[in-house]
Parts: structure tokens; C-alpha cells; sequence
């Protein structure tokens, strides 16, 4: 089930005040408010009232010309600046380059509660960072069953039914060299419009249950390398068994290929009947190294086709 991402300013402050230099000089009380959009605004003279671009519930930075530009109002003006400044509610407040906070701005953001910090970073490489870890923290989340591994480079989740062989197989491909992510819960996050991210639960990290063997840490009995702490998904690898599929859905030039849709993305899925005498961790391989080259424009299917239509035209 999708899970709605929520990150309150506290949790902001406490894990970026050191890597940003961050100082809460305002509106302490105000550390409860939640951030319900990744968007890091910073209104470029907006401050002037030609344009709004404030919007509730995000960070505000404010940089050299918008201090310049409050520094340079007079009284009556500075105050209608920090009005129209609060005029929605926002959840932070950050002042960039180290600037000297005006008492006003302080005042008002006592008073609405309103989270103010300050720091050394120039705005742009503060929006940066924190544009990073909002959308890290409010991606949209989604967990689905199966083992996530790094194969060749790439994010492959297998599935597939109970006891069809999903843990013997990544268990094989472990020590063929590629690298566990997730075994049973694979967390994925919607970093970017066609990214989704795996992760494993913090709980079950560096564990593979296996049939027969029990639970078996991967960091230790293969070493670092073998683990991964996230990845990117590129690949669903369905285990099926072949009566799943039928001679029909069986296809002898390609493998049988869709795709299946997780939080809106839609990720290419091959589907790879289990049957005894079949070497599933080189069928995965192979399948990887597949997807890779039709990633790349570089299709054998079409490429045998065409050499077969060019055939039967010369015999023609």
C-alpha cells in the first residue's frame, strides 16, 4: 500500500544542521510543522508583491538580493515586505550566506512560529541540498514482495509464487558475484519521474532466508561487496512456472516481456518459466545483459528478422 512521505522541520534541522551549518534563531515552537512538497522556493524579489511565489507549506530561501532588497525598505516598507512574506503558511524560513537577520523578520517569525534558520551556504548550493533531501524524505513509497539484487550493474527484482526458488536463486547469483539489496520487503521510493529506488527495511538488512539452510547474513559469510544499500529498478525477473505461461505465451524469439507498473512507473518485466535442468542465475544474466542492449537501441530479435526477411528476398 502507498504510504503518504511526511518530514517535519525538527527532522529537517536535525539531519541537515551540520552538513548545511544551519541556526534555528526563530520560531522554535514552530518544529512540528510538516513539509508537504519537495519544492525548496526562493522568490527572487518576489518580496515585492509583483509576484507570489509562495506557497504553503515549503522552505524559503532567501538569498543576497532578497536581504539586499529588505535592508534597502524603509520602516513601513520592510514591514508589508515581511507581511506579504507570512501571508501564507510556510514551514521554514532560511536565510543564506551567512546574512544578518533584521529584528523584524525575527519578530514575525516569533510570532507566527514560524521555523528561521540561517546559514554560511550561498543560496543556490543551499537550495540544492536541500532540495536533495526533501525529495529523498517526501517520495512516494510503496513495499512489494520479493529479493532485490544488483545484477551487472542493474536493479533486478525477482518474483514469483511461495517456494518457486526466489532465495536459491539469488543466492546463486550472490556468489556469482552480484550484490543483495533486499530479501522478502523491498522498499521503493519514487525519486524521479521513471526512477523508482529499493531499499531494505533497516531490520532486515544484509539477511537472505533460504529453504532448507535458515536465515543466512550475506555481509558476513561473503563480505562487504556482496551487500548493496540501495539501488535503482530497472528489471522485474518473474519466476513462473511454465503451465503459468502455456505453449502459446511461449515465444522462441524473445523472452516473454511486458511490463509492470509501480508507483506510476512502469518498469520492463521479463517472465522465466522454472523447470528442472534450467540454469535460472544464467537465464538472469543473460536476461540483464538483454535488457541492457535494447536499452542501448540494439535489438537481436529485430536484427534476426531482418536478416531472415533479407534472405528469403535474395532467394527471391
Amino acid at each position: 500500500m502507498i504510504e503518504p512521505a511526511r518530514v517535519s522541520v525538527e527532522a529537517l534541522f536535525r539531519d541537515m544542521a551540520e552538513q548545511l551549518g544551519l541556526a534555528w534563531v526563530a520560531g522554535r515552537a514552530g518544529g512540528q510543522r510538516t513539509l508537504s512538497s519537495e519544492t525548496v522556493q526562493k522568490p527572487t524579489l518576489a518580496l515585492i508583491g509583483h509576484l507570489n511565489f509562495i506557497h504553503p507549506n515549503r522552505v524559503q530561501v532567501l538569498g543576497c538580493a532578497e536581504m539586499d532588497y529588505l535592508r534597502g525598505l524603509s520602516e513601513t516598507g520592510l514591514a508589508d515586505a515581511i507581511r506579504h512574506l507570512f501571508s501564507t503558511e510556510l514551514a521554514a524560513i532560511m536565510v543564506a550566506n551567512g546574512e544578518a537577520v533584521p529584528a523584524a523578520l525575527l519578530d514575525a517569525a516569533e510570532q507566527s512560529q514560524t521555523p528561521l534558520f540561517t546559514s554560511p551556504l550561498a543560496g543556490p548550493v543551499l537550495m540544492s541540498h536541500l532540495g536533495h533531501y526533501l525529495t529523498q524524505e517526501l517520495a512516494e513509497t510503496d513495499s512489494v514482495h520479493g529479493v532485490f539484487l544488483e545484477v551487472l550493474g542493474l536493479g533486478v527484482l525477482l518474483k514469483g509464487d511461495a517456494g518457486v526458488g526466489k532465495s536459491e536463486l539469488a543466492l546463486e547469483l550472490i556468489t556469482r558475484g552480484h550484490r543483495l539489496v533486499a530479501d522478502d520487503v523491498v522498499e521503493l521510493k519514487h525519486v524521479a519521474p521513471e526512477t523508482l529506488e529499493g531499499t531494505c527495511p533497516p531490520l532486515l538488512r544484509d539477511f537472505l532466508e533460504v529453504r532448507g539452510l535458515g536465515i543466512l547474513n550475506i555481509r558476513y559469510l561473503f563480505g562487504e561487496t556482496a551487500v548493496k544499500r540501495q539501488k535503482n529498478l530497472k528489471l522485474i525477473v518473474e519466476l513462473v512456472h511454465p503451465q503459468e505461461i502455456g505453449e502459446v505465451g511461449l515465444n522462441r524469439l524473445d523472452m516473454v516481456a511486458s511490463t509492470e507498473t509501480l508507483l506510476d512507473v512502469a518498469i520492463p518485466k521479463v517472465r522465466v518459466p522454472v523447470a528442472a535442468g534450467r540454469n535460472l542465475a544464467v537465464l538472469v544474466e543473460v536476461a540483464v545483459r538483454n535488457h541492457i542492449l535494447k536499452s542501448r537501441g540494439i535489438n537481436p530479435v529485430e536484427q534476426f528478422i531482418l536478416r531472415q526477411q533479407a534472405a528469403i528476398d535474395g532467394n527471391g
